[in-house]
């Protein structure tokens, strides 16, 4: 049992939650994600890692709700507990085997869309504390809904806040500030965009433009974690990969977002999946129990 030792509404729909799991805190890298099970009928929930404290063996995560799952995930308190916490899973971010010393001579951009700003959080938090600077854009559709705000002032190089609605910070989409940062004279050696899919298919579109190599994080399509259903199936660079075991994090220029958001939108119904799983064959995979491809 994993005992969450702080539960807090971050917005509407949007909780945070503190996690008693020692092992898994001890072993925490950036880009990396867990996954959470009330009790034993419960369902398997990916989450990214939003933080960890080694020293107090704790895990944050963050989760929008969006089913009965995570509504019910939501009515959790401190002092309740989770049957399982199981992690950390996936691949770390690749650019923390970098020199330090030649990662500080580098300049990052990081791009976070709605709860993406959840994952981009340990990773900007990671780089500061090893001396290297990240600026950091933040989307969200009106204030209300701008998460870790001042978390993330206290690591980031310089912190770009945009709304939707002009609500709050800069008034557009997040393309639009890395175009006028730009324009201004800032200069990336890479970017790193995590949230929604249409965000990132958009944001790659235009770091392409700009010669600014993206990468991306897949989380979104990831359904059991482990590699066996099959829904974080995608095409990258023109080869099948599947985000919970061979990423989460890709080259956003070779991803084929289009396919996986019509994939994405194709998994959510039985006679979907059922179609899905006959186009792909054997590189559709199984084990989720609603397309029988495990069967």
């Amino acid at each position: 049992m994993y005992r969450i030792v702080k539960a807090e509404k971050l917005a509407e729909k949007i909780y945070l939650m503190d996690i008693e799991a020692p092992r898994v805190a001890r072993s925490c890298q950036p880009g990396q994600f867990l996954i959470v099970k009330m009790d034993e009928v419960g369902e398997r929930i990916p989450l990214t890692i939003c933080d960890y404290d080694k020293e107090k063996g704790t895990v944050t995560i963050v989760f929008q709700t969006v089913g009965a799952s995570t509504e019910k995930m939501a009515g959790l308190k401190e002092g309740d507990f989770f049957m399982d916490v199981t992690g950390p899973l996936g691949k770390a971010s690749e650019w923390i085997e970098e020199d330090i010393e030649v990662l500080k001579q580098k300049k990052i951009l990081f791009v976070a869309g709605g709860v993406g700003t959840a994952p981009v959080y340990p990773q900007v938090k990671w780089l500061h504390e090893h001396g290297v600077d990240a600026d950091v854009i933040t989307g969200a559709k009106t204030k209300d809904l701008v998460l870790l705000e001042k978390e993330m002032e206290a690591v980031a190089g310089n912190l770009y806040i945009t709304t939707d609605d002009g609500s709050y910070g800069r008034h557009g989409m997040v393309t639009k500030v890395i175009e006028d940062l730009v324009n201004e004279g800032h200069h990336y050696d890479f970017c790193i965009a995590i949230g929604p899919m249409i965000m990132m298919k958009f944001v790659c579109l235009l770091t392409k433009k700009l010669e600014i190599p993206t990468i991306v994080s897949m989380n979104p399509i990831m359904v059991d974690g482990t590699g066996m259903c099959g829904a974080c199936r995608l095409i990258v660079g023109g080869e099948v990969k599947f985000a919970c075991v061979d990423g989460p994090e890709f080259d956003g220029h070779l991803v084929d977002f289009d396919l996986a958001m019509k994939r994405q939108q194709s998994y959510k119904t039985e006679e979907g999946r059922a179609m899905l799983k006959l186009q792909e064959g054997d590189t559709h995979h199984g084990g989720c129990g609603h397309c029988g491809g495990d069967k």
